[in-house]
């Protein structure tokens, strides 16, 4: 095992970093590269808001579920990554450069895949990241040897091969894209499982943590940040000051009660090996998804506030509600049940369930919602104190 990096060897060996490394934190780089996802995450929500604004609720879901995942699995992907090899030599840093380059192109085209189902643009910003992602493994491999080689080898065919199914898929009839998009999203999940199925990489537990939680604070910024700007220009345009502060305060309340309770345990002990990880890796999709639709939700509230959106109050409720009660329910389920113990292990699943029965509130739906949030970081201080 190797070291940590050294920045200023302009090229070094790629060996696998120590599983034991002390003191394993995101580098620069790391942190440089969350921040440029976060311009797709942005792309991803604020078309969702558009699209659920004006009722289109199938069209918003398809076109958020699909630009989401290409954004997500090609972030986790570097992330696990990097957490084992990450030789911070300049091949390594460029090649994650263009592997950024390829998710802003991903952003740009995150608008034509809501509003004509145009793949093209997407797709070529993805396809940019993966066969990047193909050049770190091929240089892995070539520092490893047995069981080690193999599993970076077979990551390396792995993603080639979905690769030209992506790009297959741009040269087919329109209409068979859709339905065929969830062969692409499976083959791409059983990669790992492949790969790593008679040798595990060397990721770094406390390490991969830490990214995750890193990445859920850029998204729950991303998404107090839109609903600011929603917030300030429905008061530039309407002055609805009285409709807007319940949302508001019940935004707030949702995007600080979410921070609360993703952080209130420390997942790394859960993490022993890839039996435990890959559902906790994957089931992210869901924490990372719903945090940034929180947001949209936000934007569709404040719109039905000033009368700009063409959907229900309950519609516009749910926009929040659903999304938060999804983070919620996801949240336990991934880590916050493994260190619950007694009452405690009800009060996030009563949450969500309490949370998507505030959208029979209509109008009232985003300031309840928020109640209960800060009412479920509550219960679990006052049940924690009980215990110790």
């Amino acid at each position: 095992m190797n070291a940590a990096p050294d920045p200023f060897r302009p090229v070094r060996r790629m060996l696998a970093r120590d599983r034991g490394e002390s003191h394993r934190v995101a580098t620069p780089l790391e942190l440089f590269f969350d921040l440029c996802f976060v311009v797709a995450v942005s792309q991803a929500g604020r078309e969702l808001a558009h699209a659920l604004a004006a009722g289109h609720l199938a069209h918003a879901l398809t076109g958020f579920a699909t630009s989401f995942f290409a954004v997500w699995w090609a972030w986790m992907n570097f992330t696990w990554f990097a957490s084992a090899y990450d030789v911070d030599d300049v091949p390594y840093r460029l090649t994650t450069l263009v592997q950024i380059t390829g998710v802003l192109v991903l952003a740009a085209g995150v608008p034509r895949v809501f509003e004509d189902q145009d793949l093209a643009l997407a797709v070529a910003g993805y396809v940019l990241m993966r066969l990047a992602m193909v050049t770190q493994w091929l240089r892995a491999a070539r520092g490893e040897s047995g069981p080690a080689r193999t599993c970076a080898l077979r990551y390396a065919v792995g993603i080639t091969v979905v690769q030209l199914f992506w790009v297959a898929l741009l040269f087919l009839p329109h209409g068979t894209q859709g339905p065929l998009f969830p062969v692409g999203v499976l083959a791409e999940l059983a990669v790992p499982v492949w790969a790593e199925k008679d040798e595990q990489t060397p990721w770094h537990r406390h390490h991969i943590v830490e990214r995750y939680g890193l990445f859920t604070i850029i998204v729950l910024g991303e998404t107090v940040a839109a609903a600011t700007v929603a917030i300030q220009t429905a008061l530039d345009e309407h002055l609805a000051v009285a409709e807007l502060l319940p949302i508001a305060a019940g935004g707030l309340l949702i995007c600080f009660g979410a921070w609360w309770i993703y952080f209130a345990d420390d997942g790394h002990g859960h993490l022993r090996s890839n039996r435990q990880a890959l559902p906790w890796g994957y089931g992210h999709y869901v924490v990372f998804a719903s945090a940034a639709a929180i947001g949209a939700g936000l934007e569709v509230a404040v719109e039905h506030a000033v009368g700009a959106a063409h959907v229900s109050a309950r519609a516009a409720s749910a926009a929040v509600t659903v999304p938060t009660a999804l983070f919620l329910f996801t949240v336990w389920l991934l880590h916050a049940r493994h260190h619950k113990r007694g009452a405690a292990q009800a009060v996030l699943p009563l949450a969500a369930l309490s949370v998507l029965a505030a959208t029979l509130a209509g109008e009232s739906g985003v300031p309840i919602a928020g109640l209960l949030v800060a009412l479920a970081v509550a219960a679990g201080l006052v049940l924690s104190a009980k215990r110790s």
